[in-house]
């Protein structure tokens, strides 16, 4: 399972920076003011060797009164999930009080935790750190989280006693597909995996929260063996509360990180709500296989349901390569067409794909509509070859690739996805320019060859 990093400290330390740093994103936003992260912030990390988790606190400021009480719990929740926690310090204030108040909230709680003293860009390592070492929190370690100093190496070391194995994408291959149900509170999870399965499987009760843990039921149909995990539902963080419910999100993403394909539940009277839009944009950002099941379907009047659809093309733009099945998880209806969706899709995430075929497909693109001119120049894009699965990743080699706009590559994406029947997952396009044949040849040179080339440059400019 991928290790949980928790980010704390004070107030305006660049908490939020390294965030992005960590997740190459810019899901948390970041001002040089301070208090603007409340809620947690979780993501997917993309630095170091092997996958992981990582949360984003507000700041700590002492005052257990009011909202920087409500942002406290918050990061006591963060502490709770983690198995690692980054404290921050800032190397241009220097020590404070209130760095003091976490460094011993941090030994009350026993937590592993590096110290890590950022905006320490242009100053020596050793004495931006020296004062720190008074918190008593370990050797503090100088980064910039703004220029990403120093950054890929602390996470290299603290993932070095992580492997591939121990923090592997999914459950094994013989238990079948690895089906993810998740969804806010309420939505119908529990209801739809007993349907999906024929019996009272899990408890389905008409009360947020029922589901406290991610539980996994294995079960065959038409020959084909699944594991459905189903998770605990996931709200807005500011309204996780309850103490064993706490962990939900975690559970949640890790279910996310373990399956071939998740079946995203959202309630058809609700609507598409911005939880239900920023757990889709997890998924999507693992790169899993998606189908959209739209549930409570049954009893909603036309002008209603009309008006469902159009949130989803308003809402969800991002994921529109993923199927939508209008259900009732309680009486049943659209149901049995959802592990349709499922297999396909998990055969398209998994499926082999040949370079001829891609480089065929990538000219037929490219015939149809050629990258646009930029900068007076016209990218070049010459094969392509497949560079990994689930999700299928394509890699196309040329030149001036860095010319290419993103929405260029949504265009490649969905010509590969037609072409391919790669409907229900995400299509990764990497792009790389080729080697120069011609780099380095002058320096190739004979000195007599090279002689007569200067002569030869002489004699033109003589001549001009």
């Amino acid at each position: 399972m991928p290790p949980v990093i928790a980010i704390v400290g004070r107030p305006n330390v660049g908490k939020s920076t390294l965030f992005n740093f960590l997740t190459r994103s810019r899901d948390a936003l970041v001002l040089d003011r301070p208090g603007l992260t409340r809620d947690r912030q979780y993501g997917f990390g993309r630095v170091g060797p092997v996958p992981y988790i990582v949360v984003d606190t507000g700041g700590l400021s002492g005052d257990e009164d009011g909202l920087d009480g409500l942002m406290a719990q918050q990061t006591q929740r963060a502490l709770d999930e983690s198995d690692l926690v980054f404290f921050m310090v800032d190397a241009r204030e220097g020590l404070t009080a209130a760095d003091e108040n976490v460094a011993t909230l941090l030994r009350r709680q026993g937590c592993v935790v590096r110290l890590l003293v950022n905006k320490a860009e242009g100053l020596d390592a050793e004495i931006a750190a020296a004062e720190f070492h008074s918190l008593g929190s370990g050797d503090p370690i100088a980064v910039s989280a703004t220029h990403g100093e120093r950054v890929s190496a602390l996470m290299d070391d603290v993932l070095a006693d992580y492997t591939d194995e121990e923090t592997t994408d999914t459950v094994d291959a013989d238990d079948g597909i690895a089906v993810a149900v998740i969804g806010r509170p309420n939505v119908g999870k529990s209801t739809l995996i007993n349907r999906l399965i024929g019996e009272e499987r899990l408890v389905a009760y008409d009360q947020p929260g029922t589901t406290r843990d991610s539980v996994e039921v294995p079960f065959d149909r038409d020959g084909q063996h699944y594991t459905l995990i189903d998770t605990a539902g996931v709200r807005r963080k500011g309204r996780v509360s309850d103490t064993i419910e706490k962990f939900s999100v975690i559970k949640a993403l890790k279910a996310i990180d373990r399956a071939n394909v998740v079946v995203a539940v959202i309630d058809a009277h609700e609507g598409v709500t911005e939880q239900d839009a920023s757990l889709l944009g997890l998924v999507l950002d693992r790169g899993r296989a998606l189908v959209i099941a739209i549930n409570k379907w049954d009893g909603m009047t036309s002008s209603e349901r009309n008006d469902v659809h159009r949130l989803l093309d308003v809402k969800l733009p991002f994921i529109d390569f993923a199927p939508r099945h209008f259900i009732s998880a309680l009486h049943g209806s659209g149901v049995g067409k959802l592990l349709v969706s499922v297999r396909r899709a998990y055969r398209a995430a998994t499926t082999d794909l040949a370079t001829p075929a891609l480089t065929e497909s990538l000219e037929a693109a490219l015939m149809a509509h050629a990258p646009p001119i930029r900068r007076g120049r016209r990218p070049k894009l010459r094969y392509a070859h497949q560079g990994g699965r689930n999700p299928p990743r394509i890699v196309i080699h040329g030149t001036q690739v860095d010319r290419i706009s993103d929405a260029y590559k949504r265009y490649l994406a969905n010509h590969f996805r037609k072409v391919f029947d790669l409907h229900g997952t995400p299509v990764s396009i990497e792009l790389r320019s080729g080697k120069n044949p011609f780099a380095g040849r002058r320096n190739k040179l004979t000195p007599r060859q090279q002689r007569k080339r200067n002569q030869l440059i002489k004699s033109r400019k003589q001549q001009k």
